[in-house]
């Protein structure tokens, strides 16, 4: 199946990808069939947008034929090579308690509406560096930032999401969220904690909302080798330095075996956009309140 999405940048090798593409990424022997997710014309907003998790979702949305409204704090290279009309993007601090209202208003305007919600923005806030190795590490302004950073900003997207949602009649969120969630670790409490929150939140969402055709749901991703691990200070090089080694090997080889990942890899960004994509287009209608763990086999328990 080919592309319907004819914007020059936004060719990603997501779920609607052709045959050949599929191939070339998963070796010689695979054989996949393309699926049309039903998503062309749909409005989606999705948080984080820039990079990573949120950069591989809005290429993959954008491919299956959506109109994105792409939310960061500022557009990265990579962002704006994507650029075309069915790509609007908005600049906001979503610390900010009245960004939320703004983003979701200007999307009404943009584009008429919201049918889709991916709250991906979160991990660490502005400023701080993760990993943190004790609870005793950050203080209470620490928690509180991370807090409004990884819950309180979902919370106020959903607010002002779900009543043009409703006059549309449904849609379909996701929350982006972490393996830490179900397997907690003396490390990065505070984000834990606040990721728990979220994935709280989805289920009674879900329970008051599918019902009026708002399905949530949460991906929880381990390990994702994005900015959060590759930027210079970033979780790479801090657990380089506490093990006397370089960032490169953290990454290929130490880190997978620190968390005993059964695949023996980081997860790829796209990995995780894709379940994303399926998660929020019709073809899951019967998905709701449900946490999808894109891990690399992070998560051990039942």
């Amino acid at each position: 199946m080919q592309w319907r999405h004819t914007c020059p940048g936004c060719r990603s090798p997501g779920l609607n990808a052709t045959s050949d593409d599929r191939q070339q990424r998963a070796g010689p022997s695979a054989r996949v069939v393309g699926m049309d997710l039903n998503l062309t014309n749909k409005i989606a907003l999705v948080t984080g947008a820039s990079k990573g998790i949120g950069l591989a979702t809005t290429r993959t949305l954008l491919g299956e034929g959506a109109r994105v409204v792409a939310v960061s704090r500022r557009v990265s290279p990579e962002l704006d090579a994507l650029g075309c009309p069915e790509l609007t993007h908005l600049a906001a601090d979503l610390t900010d308690p009245d960004a939320p209202a703004r983003v979701v208003a200007d999307a009404v305007r943009t584009y008429g509406g919201v049918d889709i919600l991916v709250n991906n923005a979160g991990g660490p806030p502005p400023g701080i560096s993760l990993p943190r190795f004790s609870f005793l590490a950050p203080d209470d302004k620490d928690w509180q930032l991370m807090f409004e950073f990884n819950l309180f900003s979902p919370v106020r997207m959903v607010r002002a999401a779900v009543p043009v949602m409703l006059e549309r009649g449904g849609g379909a969120i996701v929350n982006v969220s972490t393996g830490n969630v179900r397997q907690p670790a003396p490390m990065n409490v505070d984000y834990a904690a606040a990721k728990a929150g979220l994935a709280n939140l989805t289920k009674a969402l879900s329970e008051e909302f599918a019902p009026q055709g708002i399905r949530v749901n949460t991906v929880s991703p381990g390990p994702v080798r994005t900015a959060w691990w590759t930027d210079a200070g970033g979780a790479a090089d801090v657990l380089a330095a506490q093990m006397g080694s370089d960032r490169d090997a953290v990454m290929d080889t130490l880190a997978p075996e620190m968390m005993r990942l059964s695949t023996g890899r980081l997860v790829d960004p796209q990995e995780v956009a894709d379940v994303i994509a399926l998660l929020v287009s019709p073809r899951s209608a019967s998905t709701t309140g449900a946490d999808f763990a894109v891990d690399a086999g992070f998560l051990k328990a039942v």
